[in-house]
């Protein structure tokens, strides 16, 4: 089948007006399209080969940028400038119904896995699979404050930098060198990552892209308040409600930001889960491995 591939969209949702590329077409109408998201600080060009990996066998892929990514822009100036994973969520449910899709197979990491998660915890009805890189991403923002292992709280360096003025400014003035960095620190035995990132830093200069992610980091310590118009999905998600879809989950044994041990949280997923180790695998998932992930992807759609 021909692929069409890199196509770029816009279309509006309640607060954003959401960029995507599409790739492929639905064999039959019944299919569940699938949506794949990235995370911080990535873009879409994640998923350039699963994309096409998956709509080989006939399936929709949409992939948008986040947002604060890219050519995604909030439609109102006074709208909160919100990184809080109840917003994440939210956009994609708001992205399907704009679309019209009732139903689909979504699947992410990093920023992108919490969206999944928690979309598919808040909307089970919306979600008929999961592929979590990472695992259980919601974020149990009331214990945030409680101290991990030291090598685990070295790893979190950025977000604790991000908790202050100086890294406001560090990440304003030198994003492209800090994401960079981030990139390289989280796939330490991925060779193509200085070549990868290069592709994918034009979408860090989204006028957004800083408040965005200062605000999620800030959020999840619980030292910002969040978004007044997603506080009950926040007060929900503080339960960490399960998830019921069929779930694959993607552990990186090579993640330099999370340890493989802490990546599963298998507990919270009460439907068919399976846990696939990627050995090599840091914590991009789809650009380093896009056959591992097209291949868990397509094991959910049928």
């Amino acid at each position: 089948m021909t692929v069409t591939s890199h196509e770029l969209h816009r279309v509006t949702t309640p607060v954003l007006e959401i960029a995507y590329h599409r790739t492929g077409e639905r064999r039959r109408t019944t299919d569940a399209p699938v949506i794949l998201l990235h995370g911080f600080p990535y873009d879409v060009r994640a998923y350039d080969e699963v994309a096409r990996l998956v709509a080989e066998v006939g399936r929709e892929v949409l992939v948008p940028y986040l947002r604060g990514y890219g050519p995604t822009r909030f439609l109102d100036g006074g709208t909160v400038r919100s990184g809080q994973q109840a917003a994440l969520a939210r956009d994609l449910v708001e992205f399907m119904d704009a679309l019209g899709i009732e139903r689909a197979v979504v699947a992410g990491y990093d920023w992108g896995g919490r969206a999944a998660c928690a979309a598919a915890a808040l909307w089970p009805e919306r979600i008929d699979g999961l592929v979590a890189a990472g695992g259980y991403t919601v974020q149990d923002i009331a214990r945030a404050m409680e101290p991990a292992a030291p090598e685990a709280e070295r790893n979190l360096w950025y977000q604790y930098y991000f908790h202050s003025d100086r890294g406001r400014q560090g990440l304003e003035q030198n994003r492209e060198e800090l994401c960079g960095l981030l990139w390289r620190l989280w796939s330490p035995s991925w060779a193509a990552a200085g070549k990868a990132f290069a592709a994918s830093a034009p979408s860090l200069h989204n006028p957004d892209f800083v408040e965005v992610s200062i605000h999620s980091y800030r959020h999840r310590y619980g030292l910002v308040e969040g978004d007044p118009r997603y506080q009950e999905l926040e007060e929900t998600l503080a339960g960490r409600p399960p998830i019921a879809a069929p779930t694959v989950v993607l552990v990186g044994e090579e993640n330099g930001v999370i340890p493989a041990a802490d990546q599963t949280g298998t507990d919270r997923f009460t439907g068919p889960c399976e846990v696939r180790t990627l050995p090599g695998v840091g914590h991009n998932v789809p650009q380093e491995a896009p056959e591992a992930f097209a291949e868990a992807v397509l094991s959910l759609v049928g």
